[in-house]
């Protein structure tokens, strides 16, 4: 094989990955609908016209309905109340056609993004952040888990297969990425360690991992001079940076790719790796909700 050959075998592809979850999941809702007689749903709130966030939404509601599933979109003033949010959210608690709600964040500085995230139920809270799922996570019993540090998971099963007695260390401690990962990664029998901003000599901690996931935000802040030669490097980053042509910008990850790749034994690009997979898990929290809520039987492992 040729360097480029063997760099491209090293790349991740979460886009491909991705599509084959989606695939599976679209698969299963159709198995679902004809069980349950409905459709499985989702229900995803957008308060405000951040523009990000409301591709993000747009995007969700398609990729619900290509999969055979119900999207409801509530897209609301920006002037919403948290009492009108809340009320809300208790009127999908309420509706048994949602399975899954989803409030897209962040919200407007009016509202308490913890009050509104604690009054999703549990069982519908297919974005994983919801206390009680955190703690389910943390005591090993079954419950939601964030999408990103899932589809992490999911990626690295699928490159390396069993990941019991590897050394992995997560760099970011983040509710949402960092400290479900680290769970996820105790779960499956690794060695632990979770290094942030003030984790003292980084580089030599991140060199004993056989698996690097950073998530910290910061640009290419991991150099490949910091890897065990053959880790396998999930990068979880989505940072814009500019680009050589003046006024255009650029997305990297927080690992620095071109320095990582020759040392990695595999690692996911950006944009292209862990990006994907986001969405991907969604759908699948939903299906996996909807399954559960309406007493239908599924087969997790094969999601």
């Amino acid at each position: 094989m040729t360097e480029a050959d063997v760099n491209a075998s090293k790349r991740i592809d979460g886009k491909a990955f991705a599509d084959g979850l989606r695939a599976r999941v679209a698969a299963a809702a159709g198995t679902f609908e004809e069980a349950a007689g409905r459709k499985a749903g989702l229900a995803v709130v957008l308060v405000g016209e951040d523009p990000a966030s409301q591709v993000y939404v747009r995007s969700k509601g398609k990729q619900t309905v290509a999969c055979g599933m119900a999207s409801f979109e509530h897209k609301l003033p920006v002037e919403t109340s948290e009492a009108e949010l809340l009320a809300l959210v208790a009127q999908l608690n309420a509706d048994q056609s949602v399975d899954g709600i989803l409030v897209q964040l962040p919200l407007p500085k009016h509202v308490d993004e913890q009050k509104v995230i604690a009054a999703i139920s549990p069982d519908k809270d297919v974005d994983g952040f919801h206390v009680i799922n955190a703690g389910r996570l943390a005591v090993g019993q079954p419950g939601f888990v964030p999408c990103t540090p899932l589809g992490c998971l999911m990626m690295l099963k699928d490159r390396l297969g069993s990941l019991a007695g590897l050394n992995a260390v997560v760099i970011g401690r983040s509710n949402i990425v960092g400290k479900p990962m680290a769970q996820l990664l105790l779960a499956e029998s690794c060695t632990v360690t979770v290094a942030h901003s003030r984790t003292r000599d980084l580089p030599d901690v991140v060199r004993r991992a056989d698996i690097v996931v950073a998530a910290v935000g910061r640009p290419e802040m991991v150099k490949g001079d910091w890897l065990k030669p053959g880790a396998t490097v999930i990068d979880v980053g989505i940072n814009r940076v500019p680009a050589a042509e003046e006024g255009k910008t650029r997305l990297v990850g927080d690992v620095d790719f071109a320095s990582a790749l020759p040392v990695a034994g595999a690692i996911t690009p950006v944009p292209g790796g862990v990006g994907p997979m986001t969405i991907a898990v969604l759908l699948r929290n939903t299906l996996v909700a909807a399954c559960t809520n309406a007493g239908v039987a599924f087969d997790e492992d094969a999601l």
